[in-house]
């Protein structure tokens, strides 16, 4: 079975961006585009009025995903346009729908003239459970966001793609994490950023002020960890241009100051099969939060 790119689609401008954003992904990967829009039917009474009843709900629950798959269709000819309905709760049809697919993309509203997301109820619950990689798309997203500007300072889609970030912790590494922020690039024809923050050893803490040499033969260390992590996916990704970045405290800031001059920033997330329940981290929660850019979460074990 073709895996595709799947796009939670409910007729709102995050989700309208997002499915623009699926299909050029779609594009990159030569794979299809699968419109999903989850119909959840109002209580029965309220069915019943007049202005909601089954046919009007029905009729416009159908002309969401017909009218957006028209014109995804005209926009990227090349690249096959499905459309599904279902019916049930938003939140477990679309984690369901994850299991089936490549990528899972999501809408999120933007918060007005600040650089970030606010990310609904419906988006934190399938992120947290999805096991395959999530992104998520803020209202007003554009092609050209995603690129370097033009010779007069303007983002243009005909420019080259912007880096790909990449929050990694090298003392615990993911595959997953790597290797899907590595293919993105490679996919943009565009460098990858890795933002390594480390804390300190407890121990080592109150030491510090009278001996800094402890702190800068540390950050040697995480440094060079960070290269050696890094060592096979750079031979793997030949053509990817690799820039590192190792420093001492929380990576969050760092992302989320990054992502301004990214095209998609690449976080993980573990998976919990515990009955504690789903769970994001919190550099993770912090960029879906804050990033300027598409944020992809790649859940890892």
């Amino acid at each position: 079975m073709t895996r595709t790119i799947t796009v939670g689609l409910d007729g709102s401008p995050e989700s309208r961006a997002a499915a623009e954003w699926a299909a050029r992904e779609a594009a990159l990967r030569g794979l299809p585009l699968r419109l999903l829009h989850v119909w959840q039917p109002v209580p029965e009474p309220m069915a019943q009025a007049p202005l909601l009843g089954a046919e009007t709900q029905a009729h416009w629950s159908e002309r969401i995903p017909r009218e957006a798959a028209e014109g995804l269709r005209l926009r990227h000819p090349g690249v096959e346009v499905l459309r599904e309905q279902v019916v049930g709760r938003p939140y477990e049809a679309l984690t369901k729908a994850a299991e089936d697919a490549e990528l899972l993309v999501l809408g999120s509203r933007g918060l007005g003239g600040v650089g970030g997301f606010l990310v609904g109820s419906v988006g934190s619950l399938v992120v947290a459970r999805a096991e395959r990689p999530v992104v998520l798309v803020r209202a007003g997203e554009q092609a050209a966001d995603e690129h370097e500007p033009d010779p007069a300072g303007i983002p243009s889609a005909a420019t080259r793609y912007r880096p790909v970030l990449l929050g990694l912790d090298a003392d615990k590494p993911h595959d997953s994490v790597i290797g899907f922020a590595f293919a993105e690039a490679e996919r943009r024809s565009t460098g990858l950023r890795v933002v390594h923050g480390w804390a300190m050893p407890p121990y080592y803490v109150y030491g510090l002020a009278s001996a800094p040499e402890v702190y800068h033969g540390i950050a040697r260390q995480q440094a060079e960890a960070l290269t050696q992590v890094l060592a096979p996916w750079r031979e793997k990704f030949p053509q990817v241009e690799v820039f590192e970045e190792s420093f001492g405290g929380s990576p969050s800031v760092r992302l989320v100051e990054a992502s301004a001059e990214s095209s998609l920033v690449v976080v993980g997330r573990r998976i919990r099969r515990t009955p504690i329940g789903a769970h994001i981290g919190p550099v993770a929660h912090a960029v879906m939060h804050h990033s300027a850019a598409p944020v992809a979460v790649v859940a890892h074990d």
